[in-house]
């Protein structure tokens, strides 16, 4: 059980990574632009604004692997700790984007569903030790 944690926190690292890619070194890019909707005045005003966001996105992804390798090879509680901290606030991003724009819920659910997974198959892994 705690493997599948480890599976399902890596999957929402890899894709907060890829949200940092796209945010921070592909913003004004037309298939970015695409992905989130953007003229190419709008990408060019708020890229730096996609930058420093992209950034928070790559950091939840560092926490979220360093608690996994953490875990694995170290102390559990202390990689669990850092796994419910960066899939928990991958989680709270995601309900907040879901909240502040209906429009957002099918990128909320990419960005969500797995580590709200992790987080839960984490709770279930710990809770039966």
């Amino acid at each position: 059980m705690l493997t599948l944690a480890y599976v399902l926190a890596g999957i929402a690292a890899l894709v907060h990574v890829y949200i940092f890619r796209l945010e921070s070194l592909a913003w004004t890019e037309p298939r970015t632009r695409a992905v989130f909707g953007t003229t190419p005045e709008t990408a060019q005003v708020t890229r730096p604004m996609a930058y420093n966001q992209g950034f928070y996105n790559l950091f939840l992804a560092v926490v979220t692997v360093v608690g996994i390798v953490v875990s694995a090879y170290g102390s559990e509680d202390v990689g669990a700790a850092l796994m419910y901290a960066g899939c928990g606030s991958m989680l709270a991003a995601a309900l907040v984007l879901a909240t502040s724009d209906r429009s957002k819920l099918r990128a909320a659910l990419i960005q969500g569903v797995a580590p709200a997974l992790a987080v839960v198959v984490l709770l279930v892994a710990r809770a039966g030790e």
